[in-house]
C-alpha cells in the first residue's frame, strides 16, 4: 500500500512538473534529441546526430550566453518508447526543447506533452502534413509527403505516365503519399490501375512487387520511410520491373543519398521530386557536404539537412529571444523565420508552422563513378499543399 501511494506520488508531480515551463535564468539550455540509433530507421537517427554535431562544432555550443546542451536519447522508432524518453527528459531533465522525431507516429505521440509543458517540438524528420497541427508549440525544419508527391504526379503527368501503380508503406505518411499523388493524377485524366500498401515493420517487397508488374503499369509510384530505400530496389531489380520499363518515381525517400552509393546501377533513371540532394549545386551545399563528409565518412542525406536546419532555428529564436526560452516568446520567433540552408532558402510559414522550400526534380545518374540524385527542375517556395493555414 505504501509503494502504490508513492508511486502514485510521484505520478501527480511529473504531471505537475510537466505543466510548468523551465525556468528562464537558467545558465544552460537544454534540448532532447529523440531520434532512432537503432530498429529500422537507425540510418535517420544517424544522420541527424551527424549533422546534429557539425552545426554545433561550426556555430559554437553557446547561444545568448547560455550553454547550450544537447542530450541525446534513442526511441528506436517506437512510439511507446518516444513518449516516455519526452516525460523524462521534460520532467527530470527540464529541457526547453524536444526535436528529433524519425517517423510520424513518435512525433504525434510527444505533441501534448509539448502543449502541456509549452516546450517547442521541433520536428526535424517526419513527414505527415498533420503533424503541426497536434501543437501549437510544433515547428518543422523537414519536408512534407504531399509537398513533393502532388509535385511528381505533375511532372508524371507531362512525361507520358497515365497508368499507375502505387506502393507505399502502410502508415500515415505513406496514406499521405499515396492520396496527394493519386488525387493529382486523377483530376488530371491518369489512372492509378492498383493501389498497393505494405507493412512498415520488416516488409517484404516482392509480393507486392510481382502485382505492381501484373497491372503492367507506365511507373510505379512509391514511398517507403528512409533507409528502406536499398531493400525496396534489390526487390523491384529480382522481380524485374526495370527490364519491363516500369519506371519508376517516387518521393525522394526511396532514393536516400545515404542507402544510394550500395543500390547499383539499376536505380539510373529513377525520378523523384524532393528537396535535398547530396548534388545540389549551390556553394553551400558543396561546403556542407565537404564538412559532412571529412567528419564522418559518410554522405548527407536529406535528415541530415533536417537536423542540421532544426538546429539553426533553435539557436535563432534564442537569439531573437536573449535567451529566454519562454514556450510562447520562442514560438513567436520561430513564425516567419527565412534562411538559407544547403537545401536552398527555406521559411517557416507564420500560419502553420510548417516549412516551405524547393521542391526539385531528380533523376539518379553516375557521377564521377558514384550514384547520385541530379537536380533538373526547381519548383520554387512550395507550402505544404496537405494542409490550409490555421
Amino acid at each position: 500500500m505504501l509503494r502504490r501511494q508513492l508511486v502514485l506520488g510521484l505520478a501527480a508531480g511529473a504531471a505537475g512538473a510537466l505543466l510548468t515551463s523551465p525556468a528562464l535564468a537558467e545558465d544552460t539550455i537544454k534540448i532532447g534529441l529523440i531520434i532512432p540509433m537503432t530498429g529500422q530507421q537507425a540510418s535517420t537517427g544517424k544522420q541527424i546526430e551527424a549533422a546534429v554535431k557539425l552545426y554545433q562544432a561550426q556555430h559554437g555550443t553557446t547561444v545568448a550566453g547560455k550553454k547550450i546542451e544537447v542530450i541525446l536519447k534513442d526511441d528506436g522508432a517506437v512510439p511507446d518508447n518516444t513518449k516516455r524518453i519526452a516525460q523524462e527528459l521534460i520532467v527530470n531533465d527540464k529541457v526547453n526543447f524536444i526535436a528529433g522525431f524519425g517517423i510520424t507516429p513518435t512525433a504525434l505521440a510527444v505533441a501534448p506533452l509539448a502543449t502541456q509543458a509549452k516546450i517547442p517540438e521541433i520536428v526535424m524528420a517526419a513527414g505527415t502534413s498533420i503533424i503541426t497541427e497536434r501543437s501549437p508549440y510544433i515547428a518543422r525544419t523537414s519536408f512534407t509527403l504531399p509537398q513533393s508527391s502532388v509535385i511528381m504526379a505533375d511532372w508524371a503527368l507531362k512525361n507520358g505516365i497515365k497508368k499507375v501503380v502505387t506502393l507505399v508503406s502502410d502508415y500515415a505518411p505513406g496514406a499521405d503519399a499515396e492520396k496527394s499523388f493519386s488525387d493529382r493524377i486523377k483530376a488530371a485524366g491518369g489512372e492509378i490501375v492498383a493501389a498497393i500498401r505494405v507493412p512498415l515493420a520488416n516488409p517484404d517487397f516482392a509480393p507486392f512487387l510481382q502485382r505492381a508488374a501484373d497491372a503492367k503499369p507506365d511507373a510505379l509510384f512509391v514511398f517507403v520511410p528512409s533507409g528502406q530505400g536499398g531493400t525496396f530496389v534489390k526487390q523491384f531489380v529480382e522481380r524485374g520491373l526495370d527490364k519491363a520499363g516500369v519506371k519508376l518515381i517516387g518521393p525522394g525517400d526511396v532514393t536516400d543519398d545515404d542507402l544510394l552509393p550500395t543500390m547499383g546501377d539499376a536505380i539510373i533513371g529513377a525520378v523523384t521530386a524532393h528537396m535535398y540532394s547530396a548534388s545540389h549545386p549551390s556553394q553551400m551545399n558543396k561546403d556542407y557536404v565537404a564538412a559532412f563528409e571529412k567528419a564522418n565518412g559518410f554522405r548527407p542525406n536529406f535528415m541530415s539537412v533536417g537536423g542540421y536546419d532544426g538546429m539553426h532555428l533553435i539557436y535563432e529564436a534564442l537569439k531573437k529571444t536573449n535567451g529566454d526560452t519562454d514556450g510562447d516568446k520562442l514560438m513567436a520567433a520561430i513564425k516567419g523565420m527565412k534562411w538559407e540552408s544547403p537545401r536552398g532558402p527555406i521559411s517557416i510559414d507564420p500560419d502553420t508552422r510548417d516549412i516551405i522550400q524547393n521542391i526539385y526534380i531528380r533523376k539518379v545518374e553516375k557521377v564521377n563513378g558514384g550514384l547520385y540524385n541530379t537536380e533538373f527542375q526547381t519548383f520554387e517556395n512550395v507550402k505544404d499543399p496537405g494542409k490550409a493555414p490555421k
